[in-house]
């Protein structure tokens, strides 16, 4: 099973990958692209953030 350092650093990646893609559907007006991966955005915020990890440095997307 795995460490809630390595959930922490697993799911921050996922965060910070999920978040250059939504930029990247921003960018290009891919509104159900940008959608999809609001979902998955919202999903990892909820984790982080139950886990205890400050989003303020890493949020780029702030919704």
């Amino acid at each position: 099973m795995p460490s809630n350092g390595e959930i922490i650093e697993r799911s921050i990646n996922d965060f910070q990958k999920v978040q250059g893609h939504m930029l990247i559907a921003r960018k290009e007006n891919a509104t159900e692209t940008y959608a999809s991966l609001k979902k998955d955005y919202r999903s990892l915020k909820a984790v982080l953030t139950s886990l205890g990890v400050n989003l303020t440095e890493i949020d780029e997307i702030k919704e």
